[in-house]
């Protein structure tokens, strides 16, 4: 495993079509996509960001927009689902791990509330996870609420183990072997 960094962001993006039909670019989330990394927070439902960052705001803040947007594309990494609406490319889905110990990694993945059941949080997260595995992760997992049926269906899916957290009763941890 590689304790350097990259110096600039892997050159990998796909065009994937979702089961509705439409096409979303999935690539690396890039320093310059800070505000349209905001926009959409901001316009997650109020569920849908209490799930993310088990916290009820508005906005996000400077800080947390700092926090999100510093990545070294080793042990931090973001890929972003971009589409085109109204000339404006906008941003509806994020899949994105931190590494917690050198083998191990938590990820999170959110999807704009209208583009939810189109097959875009799966794609994003299997892309996550051949990037994880690809750079010496053995496991990924996620915290997450037991009322967040979403992520718990989409967990199951993918064949995740899923178990109460022992410091938390009141949150799921879900975990997925990478090798």
């Amino acid at each position: 495993m590689s304790s350097i960094p990259p110096a600039e962001p892997p050159r990998i993006r796909w065009i994937e079509k979702l089961k509705d039909g439409s096409h979303v670019l999935i690539r690396p989330l890039l320093p310059e996509d800070r505000e349209r990394e905001a926009e959409f927070i901001s316009n997650l439902s109020p569920e849908a960001r209490y799930f993310r960052f088990f916290r009820a705001f508005q906005e996000p803040s400077p800080g947390l927009l700092d926090f999100l947007m510093n990545l070294d594309y080793r042990n931090t990494m973001a890929f972003v689902a971009l589409v085109h609406r109204n000339g404006r490319i906008i941003e509806v889905g994020i899949a994105r791990y931190g590494a917690t110990a050198p083998d191990s990694c938590e990820c999170a993945v959110v999807v704009a509330d209208d583009w939810r059941r189109k097959g875009l949080a799966s794609l994003l997260i299997r892309h996550l996870l051949d990037y994880a595995r690809s750079q010496g992760f053995a496991q990924m997992y996620s915290v997450d609420a037991p009322t967040n049926r979403a992520v718990q269906s989409l967990a199951s899916y993918l064949g995740s183990e899923c178990r109460r957290d022992p410091d938390d009763p009141g949150q799921l941890i879900h975990s997925m072997k990478l090798r």
